[in-house]
Order: structure tokens, then sequence, then C-alpha cells
């Protein structure tokens, strides 16, 4: 499957619209791609107690998976900073257990033509996973 890359990052820019990110201020979008072809999009959800914000690629999971989607090709992740938003450890162990061989794009909202390309599994080798 040829992935548009472009095209995913300008979903996870649009996703980022929807960030509630009162504190911070920090608008981060994320959207997966399903081996379908389907896009699904979250955005980063922030709360007082800041342990339990949540990123974007885990809304963008979750939201896909309590959905019935798998099959994740890839996910691009969006947000105003120099050379885009890398995914965090817990989106990175999430990433490496629903979406393991997905191609990450990572932008910075102010220039997403300049978009950099990485795999689930060189952001999190060895990732804890159960064989079952």
């Amino acid at each position: 499957m040829k992935i548009n890359s472009f095209k995913l990052v300008q979903a996870a820019a649009a996703a980022s619209k929807n960030s509630v990110s009162p504190y911070s201020k920090f608008k981060v979008g994320a959207a997966l791609l399903t081996k379908s072809g389907e896009i699904i999009g979250g955005a980063n959800v922030e709360s007082a107690s800041y342990g339990l914000t949540c990123c974007a690629e885990r809304i963008a999971l979750f939201k896909a998976l309590t959905d019935g989607k798998k099959n994740f090709v890839a996910v691009a992740v969006v947000a105003r900073c120099d050379g885009g938003p890398m995914p965090c450890g817990a989106c990175r162990q999430l990433l490496a257990e629903y979406a393991t061989d997905a191609t990450v794009f990572i932008a910075d909202s102010g220039d997403l033509k300049a978009i950099r390309e990485f795999t689930v599994k060189g952001l999190l080798p060895s990732a804890f996973v159960l064989v079952p």
C-alpha cells in the first residue's frame, strides 16, 4: 500500500484543532491510517491533574480500537514545534502493541511539508509485547 504521508499529516493537523489544551496551549493532532485506507484522528486532552492528560496518538488509537479498527499501517503526529512532536514512551509502547509495523510521520504544524519518517520498531526497539 502506497502511503500519502502529506495527506495523513494534513489529517493530523486538522485533528489538532480539536485539542483540549487549556494549560499548555500545546495543540497536538494525530491521524492513524488503516490498511483499508481509513483515517482516524485524535487530539491531546489535558487535565488539571497532569498525569491524567492523554496524548493525541493514544486518543486516536483508543478511538480506532474501540470502534473495531485494526491493521494500522501509519500514524502522523503534528504540533507547532521544531521538527514536530515525537511520541512519548507511553504512546510508543501502545503503538508497538497495536501498530507494530506502522510508519510514523512527524511534522511541525508550521511546515507540514517537512515530514520526518520513522518506524514504530525504530522508535521502540525490543518493545515489551506479549507473545500469544
